[in-house]
């Protein structure tokens, strides 16, 4: 996540702590600065990277001032939005995620496109602190002028899936990004929060990693487009080739999509590069059939649908928790269900009660 930085220059004159006085004074005037919307918004549009990152930062923000800010950024943008191919990737941590995007990110700026990367790093329930380390691990492709990439902290939004990514999507597409890339943590439900707004999901496995069939129970090829055996390369090619036809066998067994499409099984190495030319492919070929039989539309419909309803759920849980009644209540209803002078329920008829008052 892009931050300001201060610099200090050290002088016999001034002590740390005035120094330090300085900082925040500074600090603080540049948050009392109007956010001039107009001006983000010019420079957006015009593919300003730092203004990209400036516009996804107020989406980010939970002041309320810059949340009434980042809605009129996003209605400005969604003019020139939905024009790229989003595009999700899941996997297991170890799998090569980042390694992967590198590659496939290189492939498509040799192909003239530009390229975005919404990376949602795990955020600790105990700290709140983040990783934030893909632009790290993708060395090449950062240096890039035609590509993007945004480590957000996950917080404590569903599945891990950063709150705002989607309308960071938004702003990605008017900034004039033809493919944008969304990975996952590969824990939790972030698989079930990204499948819900990406063209193309797909998942990535090792081959000789004991979960083959475990990945199968879990229900996440029914999301899954397509399956990438990652690491197919050296001593570890026959297990993958291996992997890749037990998968396919067990990709008989589930009925036919509403796309008319089949989920595909392929193998590469991220590191070798091998393989990353026949996924684009793939991918290629999976739009085209869902862009004649209508599919595309109708699934961009269907989950635009879906995140009017989960806004309009989180909206009415933010308006319940920040009820200052039930605020004022909470504690107490807490601590009588804990002594059993109450039920849950109860409780919770209480104080929703509150908030409609």
């Amino acid at each position: 996540m892009s931050k300001d930085s201060t610099k200090h220059t050290n002088s016999p004159s001034k002590t740390p702590s005035s120094t330090s006085s300085q900082a925040i004074d500074r600090f603080k005037k540049l948050q009392q600065k109007e956010i001039i919307i107009d001006s983000i918004f010019k420079a957006i549009i015009a593919q300003d990277t730092a203004a990209l990152s400036k516009g996804i930062t107020l989406i980010e923000s939970t002041q309320q001032n810059h949340i009434e800010k980042a809605q009129q950024l996003i209605e400005m943008c969604l003019p020139y939005a939905n024009k790229s191919i989003r595009i999700g990737i899941t996997g297991v941590p170890g799998v090569g995620k980042s390694t992967f995007i590198e590659a496939l990110g290189n492939l498509l700026l040799q192909k003239g496109k530009k390229v975005a990367v919404l990376a949602v790093d795990p955020s600790s329930t105990i700290s709140h602190g983040s990783i934030l380390g893909d632009k790290t691990r993708m060395e090449s492709l950062v240096r890039s002028s035609k590509a993007f990439i945004r480590p957000s902290p996950s917080g404590n939004s569903l599945g891990g899936v950063a709150q705002k990514t989607r309308e960071s999507i938004i702003l990605c597409e008017a900034a004039g990004y033809d493919v944008i890339i969304i990975e996952t943590v590969g824990v939790g439900q972030s698989e079930t929060a990204v499948h819900s707004m990406v063209d193309f999901f797909l998942l990535l496995k090792l081959a000789g990693a004991g979960d083959e069939l475990q990945g199968i129970k879990r229900g996440i090829i029914e999301m899954a487009d397509a399956l990438v055996i990652n690491k197919a390369d050296g001593d570890n090619l026959t297990r993958a080739r291996k992997a890749k036809n037990q998968f396919r066998k067990a990709l008989h067994l589930y009925p036919l999509t509403q796309n008319s499409w089949s989920p595909e099984v392929l193998t590469c190495s991220a590191i070798e590069g091998t393989g990353i030319e026949d996924i684009w492919k793939m991918i290629l070929k999976y739009l085209k059939i869902t862009s004649e039989n209508g599919f595309f539309e109708k699934n961009r419909i269907q989950q635009n649908k879906f995140w009017l309803l989960q806004t309009i759920e989180e909206q009415l849980k933010n308006s319940f928790y920040n009820n200052p009644k039930v605020k004022a209540a909470l504690d107490s209803k807490i601590e009588a269900v804990q002594q059993h002078k109450i039920t849950p329920f109860a409780a919770a008829r209480y104080l929703l009660g509150l908030n409609n008052e």
